[in-house]
């Protein structure tokens, strides 16, 4: 399920050398030691949390509000688990622009390194589907440019995932956890975390879409030339607020181009018309408005958004990053790797006991 959204502060600017070198050496540590102490399942959990994400951020010193903190901790955590796939049976792929893009082929290659049990195939498939529904099914106003998937030798997998919002200034991050999973497109989201609510569009997903997926997913398998001519009545009427559609949402020739391609498809629910490529956020939006026009259907516009620091920020907030505190911890960290390594659990049950001594 998608298990919580946290929106945030488009912030210009990156992480300097400095710093980003000393968040790959904690990082590393850091996931490393919790593979060793509670598996990677529910290492996998915790990227799912996007409280626990946002106060890792905090821990390796970067800015605790700002949208850099998605991708600076991804790359800092992927360059850090470098190496240690194998080791570790725990692999992070995709990332930013770019490399978000390379996701797939960085699942493929990995899937061997940590001899994957099941198909390499089914986690591309489930990586795809995801950024579609965050993309494609619920539309907020947010363009998706980073996307890092994680995933164990077992197949579990969370995504960590966000989009940006031009016209508002902010970023919405989106989290999955696979072994909670039951549906991709139904109220996939288990809890929601962002006090900044957007207008929202469409949400595709939502528990009371339920009438209106279905409803899409038969339109989508009509002739074009019949959807065509209802888009065409749509056009020509007064349409309220929440249901902003242009003639180039229903430009003819696009749309008839999708029509035909869903037609031949014959997609068998939403979820399999949310496959087809080529399908998306126009041809959504279009289909569940005809549908809701057709069929009473309604469509759901609710938007599915509902720290502490121990070294400083890099903005100085509120205080610089203390540089030699932040390589003891390294060192600290680095050492209660190699002794969990050798089976002696010291100065991990150490760290363990501070818990009892700063409870907030």
């Amino acid at each position: 399920m998608r298990t919580g959204v946290a929106n945030l502060p488009l912030h210009s600017g990156k992480a300097p050398a400095w710093l980003f070198q000393r968040m790959v050496k904690l990082s590393r540590e850091i996931i490393t030691l919790m593979v060793y102490e509670f598996g990677t399942r529910e290492t996998l959990k915790k990227f799912s949390d996007p409280y626990w994400f946002q106060a890792l951020g905090c821990v390796l010193g970067f800015d605790w509000h700002s949208s850099g903190v998605t991708t600076t901790v991804c790359g800092a955590v992927k360059e850090g688990l470098r190496g240690l796939q194998s080791e570790l049976k725990l692999v992070v792929a995709g990332g930013k622009g770019a490399a978000s893009r390379r996701t797939p082929d960085d699942i493929r290659q990995s899937a061997e390194i940590i001899s994957l049990i099941s198909d390499a195939e089914i986690l591309v498939y489930n990586s795809k589907l995801s950024a579609k529904v965050d993309n494609t099914a619920v539309q907020d106003g947010y363009q998706l440019y980073h996307h890092t998937f994680l995933f164990n030798q077992e197949g579990d997998w969370t995504v960590v995932q966000q989009g940006m919002n031009d016209t508002n200034g902010w970023a919405r991050r989106y989290h999955w956890y696979s072994p909670t999973l039951s549906s991709f497109i139904n109220d996939p989201h288990a809890a929601v975390c962002a006090d900044h609510r957007g207008n929202i569009l469409l949400n595709m997903v939502a528990g009371e879409a339920e009438s209106n997926r279905r409803a899409v997913a038969h339109l989508s398998k009509e002739k074009p030339e019949k959807i065509e001519a209802e888009a065409k009545n749509i056009i020509e009427c007064n349409l309220t607020r929440r249901h902003p559609v242009t003639l180039g949402d229903l430009n003819p020739r696009y749309f008839h181009k999708i029509l035909l391609k869903t037609y031949e498809r014959q997609p068998k629910n939403f979820q399999s018309l949310l496959e087809i490529e080529g399908v998306g956020p126009k041809t959504i939006r279009a289909l569940a408005l005809i549908a809701e026009l057709l069929y009473g259907t309604p469509i759901s516009t609710r938007d599915p958004a509902r720290y502490s620091f121990a070294h400083g920020g890099k903005d100085g907030y509120p205080y610089p990053v203390d540089r030699p505190n932040y390589d003891r911890s390294i060192e600290i960290m680095k050492r209660a790797v190699e002794q969990s390594r050798l089976g002696n659990q010291e100065i991990t049950n150490a760290i363990k006991r501070l818990q009892h001594f700063y409870q907030f």
